[in-house]
């Protein structure tokens, strides 16, 4: 009977774990295990980009590219997590109750915004987490147009100051202006707890995102946070009012919920602690990859991060992991030592880090036109291929 090593998530994660699994399978021409992923849909959602326009877009097929490398696709929602009896329970695309049964498992089904108990944030607030959210946003900007001219209508507040609060503030002028014309009186206004501009992306960026911030319109509420949010604007907890019709939740992730069914240590955000191998710790047949898994990335005490920079790493050497136990060969330690971002500042650019203090290396349009290539290029699914594929999927090729 075949093995079954079972994937649940078609995130960055998942795809690179199944397309490197059947790599490492093919070189040793071993053709006795079968790789499934579970997910909702056969698709790579472009979460990076789902700050910007057009969100319906951003999400590539992967369905052909599964058949390509001979992984199986199930088109459903996992809930539960049998470790015991090795089974996961999942909901089909009609509706109905499903078992799947495993031999090796590997978990990557990602992160989720953190859920707020702020007031109101669940009623009126909006996201850009998800594909969904980011649709309904983007359908809620578009209405803004049939409302009548008011400071509420034109204000944007971006709660949060990180990355993904920075991205979505510096464009949202531009997206306003494309709806409500050159002459409406924008306003998008970011409420961060720091006390400076941009002071959690670190020293040296900061002055960039200050720069940027200036040039796109993007005001900073400073050494506050939202306490209150309802249809026309948000209570901050400095005793100041926002009037506002459009309100954007951007503070913090955590590991999706399936995490806590998996015996084993987990950090702050939910993620569980694997070994150099990707093997959550204490478990002998169970992996995690991408945003389910604090890894170290190198020996000087650093951890994978959120993003799909690690996910598509932590993907390819889960996959290459997972086969290697099954065919008894060598397994690769995981290690991301190079670490950089390229954050998008619309309108004036971006800016590119490298290093773990982010030092400055490209800004404005060098920086626009590498993050554009990383956006629509370096992040998408390889073609349905197989060669090619699996070309890209050698967990030891350098990212950056």
């Amino acid at each position: 009977m075949k093995q079954h090593i079972l994937v649940i998530g078609a995130g960055f994660g998942g795809m690179w774990t199944a397309i490197s699994a059947t790599r490492l399978f093919n070189i040793h021409d071993h053709n006795n295990t079968e790789v499934t992923v579970l997910a909702p849909q056969a698709e790579l959602r472009i979460r990076p980009r789902l700050y910007e326009p057009n969100a319906h877009q951003l999400a590539a097929p992967i369905g052909d590219l599964l058949d390509a490398v001979g992984a199986k696709f199930i088109k459903g929602s996992a809930e539960s997590i049998d470790v015991a009896n090795k089974r996961v329970g999942y909901t089909d695309a009609s509706g109905n109750k499903q078992v799947v049964i495993y031999d090796k498992l590997v978990l990557a089904t990602g992160s989720l915004l953190a859920q707020s108990d702020t007031i109101g944030v669940a009623e009126h607030a909006f996201d850009v987490d998800q594909l969904e959210s980011a649709v309904r946003l983007e359908n809620h900007l578009k209405s803004l147009a049939d409302q009548p001219e008011s400071q509420a209508r034109n204000t944007v507040v971006v709660a949060g100051g990180g990355f993904t609060g920075i991205e979505t503030a510096t464009e949202m002028p531009s997206r306003l202006r494309a709806i409500l014309g050159d002459r409406a009186d924008i306003k998008v206004i970011i409420v961060d707890r720091g006390a400076a501009v941009g002071g959690s992306m670190g020293p040296e960026i900061a002055g960039k995102i200050a720069e940027a911030s200036t040039e796109t319109g993007v005001k900073w509420h400073l050494n506050a946070s939202v306490v209150g949010v309802d249809a026309d604007g948000v209570n901050l907890s400095d005793g100041q009012r926002i009037d506002a019709r459009t309100v954007i939740w951007t503070t913090g992730v955590r590991a999706q919920s399936l995490t806590a069914q998996i015996p084993g240590e987990r950090d702050k955000q939910g993620r569980l602690h694997v070994d150099g191998h990707l093997k959550v710790i204490g478990q002998d047949d169970i992996y995690a990859t991408g945003d389910v898994a604090y890894a170290a990335s190198d020996d000087i005490g650093n951890h994978a991060l959120m993003t799909c920079q690690h996910a598509i790493v932590l993907g390819r050497h889960a996959g290459n992991n997972v086969a290697a136990q099954i065919l008894g060969v060598d397994p690769i330690v995981y290690r991301q030592p190079k670490y950089v971002t390229c954050l998008d500042l619309g309108a004036w650019g971006a800016v590119y880090t490298e290093g773990w203090d982010r030092q400055v290396k490209l800004i404005k349009q060098e920086g626009k036109e590498l993050k554009t290539q990383i956006n629509t290029v370096w992040i998408y699914p390889p073609v349905a291929d197989r060669d090619v594929a699996w070309a890209a999927a050698d967990p030891l090729i350098p990212i950056a």
